[in-house]
C-alpha cells in the first residue's frame, strides 16, 4: 500500500507529522489548506481510520501506526488553543520497484 506522511502547522505554530498506510488522507485534506482544528481533527481521525480500515481489510489486521497518528492529532489538539491547523506538506515516499522488476541493466551489461 503506498503510504504518505503529513506535516502540519498548529495554531500555537508548533509543527508536527503524522502517518497514513494510505493515500486516502489526501481525499480528505489538502496539502497547503488549512482547517479548523475541531475539522481538521474530525477529518483526520475519518482519514486515518479509513486507512487503518483499509490495511485491515488487505493484512487481516488494522494499522497500529494510523492508530497512534489519529490518537496524537487528538491529544494534540485537546492542548492546542482554538485557531488553525495548515497542511504543509504530503510527503511521499521513493516509489520502490515491484517485486521482481529491475531498474534496468548495469551499463557494463548494457555494453555487452
Amino acid at each position: 500500500m503506498p503510504e504518505l506522511r503529513f506535516a502540519v502547522r498548529w495554531p500555537d505554530g508548533a509543527e508536527s507529522e503524522h502517518y497514513s498506510p494510505s493515500l486516502v488522507i489526501a481525499d480528505h485534506l489538502r496539502e497547503g489548506a488549512g482547517y479548523d482544528l475541531e475539522d481538521f481533527v474530525d477529518r483526520a481521525r475519518t482519514a486515518l481510520g479509513a486507512a487503518s480500515d483499509r490495511v485491515e481489510a488487505r493484512y487481516g489486521h488494522p494499522c497500529s501506526l494510523a492508530r497512534r497518528s489519529s490518537r496524537q492529532i487528538a491529544e494534540r489538539a485537546a492542548a492546542s488553543p482554538p485557531g488553525r491547523v495548515e497542511v504543509l506538506r504530503f510527503v511521499r515516499p521513493a516509489v520502490p520497484f515491484p517485486a521482481g522488476a529491475s531498474a534496468g541493466p548495469r551499463p557494463e551489461e548494457a555494453r555487452r
